[in-house]
């Protein structure tokens, strides 16, 4: 089984990142954020990790390339 860890780095600093994944004891999808070796997590259940992924989507898409 491959063991991977995908980080988006922040634009600013490198040291500085979000993660995400599945806990499947708790059945919550979490959002790991290291800044600075501050370490924050905000777990999410599926509706509400949904409608991040829509409202995520949505200010992307403001964004002009």
């Amino acid at each position: 089984m491959a063991r991977i860890d995908l980080k988006m780095l922040c634009a600013y600093s490198e040291d500085d990142y979000i993660s995400c994944v599945y806990n499947k004891e708790e059945e919550k999808i979490v959002i790991r954020t290291e800044e600075s070796s501050k370490v924050n997590m905000i777990y999410l259940d599926k509706s509400t990790a949904i409608k991040f992924a829509k409202t995520l989507r949505t200010e992307i898409n403001k964004i002009e390339s």
